[in-house]
């Protein structure tokens, strides 16, 4: 049974049946939470909405995932239904950081708790929003170190003809924390900041391999190639595009953000651009979240200003230590 077929037994809400699903009278109830995710077919956030399922069930209460993708109106939408519905808790992880002032009011006037999940959200105020998540700038010099010291193991600061590829969601700050990191870090390793290339995508594996593909073909010269990114379906596309262009696995030097993607190709051992990656645990976001919300329900207490996960660089060599890989 797959991860989506049993987060299916955990009642997520298809994008075009929420209205529907919430007008049931059966959800109208004390003990609901939602969580609201932005991109939901991607596996870190498969994984996130099942530890936010899963912790509630736990605490007795009843929860509903919605995925919006990368639809900001829709995410309000959803906030606002999920209220209707009798919601005593939201996380949500939003589309678009803008709408922080709409969707704060919108739960604040109904008098719900918000909290904001691996991306930060501000009230009209400039306030922040109770967050569960990552450091990102943590995250990013994690990365930056990993592949500045595959960079100087390989050899080529010493004359080899390489470019870095820094793929980047430029309208999300929390993608800009984790970017801006990694390119300090491999530029304190030597690397010349002349031969970091920005790729701009929207934070999906078809984006980052669409965007990925000109900035390759504009340096004809570069031989090797070192990828990082804002999430693995960054480096994953940027990868992808690589091989497009003839590079082999051998000629690339890719540090994902999340491992979840560049586990696979170690899985099967297949040659793979991946030589590493940070895990992050979406299960534990998830969780956490729930357990947040849930505390403050019952108890009344506020809720935490920053609740932040841990995160570590595997490889080939230890990933299985740390992670499942599907």
């Amino acid at each position: 049974m797959t991860k989506m077929t049993r987060l299916l037994g955990h009642s997520i809400v298809a994008v075009g049946l929420i209205g529907a699903v919430f007008a049931n009278s059966a959800l109208a109830q004390d003990k609901l939470i939602v969580g609201i995710y932005k991109s939901g077919t991607q596996q870190y956030f498969i994984d996130e909405a099942a530890g936010f399922a899963k912790a509630a069930k736990e605490l007795g209460y009843q929860s509903k995932i919605i995925n919006v993708e990368l639809d900001a109106n829709l995410a309000i939408s959803a906030i606002t239904d999920a209220i209707a519905s009798g919601a005593k808790g939201i996380g949500i992880t939003a589309p678009d950081q803008a709408i922080g002032p709409a969707v704060t009011k919108v739960a604040a006037d109904a008098n719900v708790l918000l909290v904001a999940t691996d991306d930060s959200l501000r009230d009209g105020a400039g306030n922040a929003v109770p967050y569960v998540g990552f450091d990102g700038k943590d995250m990013g010099t994690k990365v930056g170190i990993a592949a500045a010291d595959l960079l100087k193991a390989s050899g080529w600061l010493d004359g080899g003809n390489y470019g870095i590829l820094s793929v980047e969601v430029q309208t999300l700050s929390v993608c800009n924390d984790r970017t801006d990191a990694s390119r300090d870090e491999v530029a304190k390793a030597g690397a010349d900041a002349a031969k970091i290339f920005p790729v701009a995508y929207d934070g999906t594996t078809n984006a980052s391999l669409e965007a990925a593909g000109p900035v390759i073909t504009a340096h004809p010269d570069v031989e090797k190639w070192v990828v990082f990114a804002c999430n693995d379906e960054g480096a994953l596309g940027t990868v992808n595009a690589l091989a497009n262009a003839g590079f082999s696995p051998d000629d690339i030097i890719a540090v994902g953000l999340g491992a979840y993607e560049a586990c696979r190709p170690w899985a099967a051992g297949q040659p793979t651009g991946f030589k590493a990656a940070l895990y992050i645990s979406g299960i534990d976001v998830g969780d956490a979240a729930a357990r947040a919300l849930i505390n403050s329900i019952e108890t009344g207490a506020p809720l935490p200003p920053n609740t932040v996960a841990n995160t570590s660089i595997v490889d080939p060599s230890n990933y299985k230590d740390s992670m499942p890989c599907t």
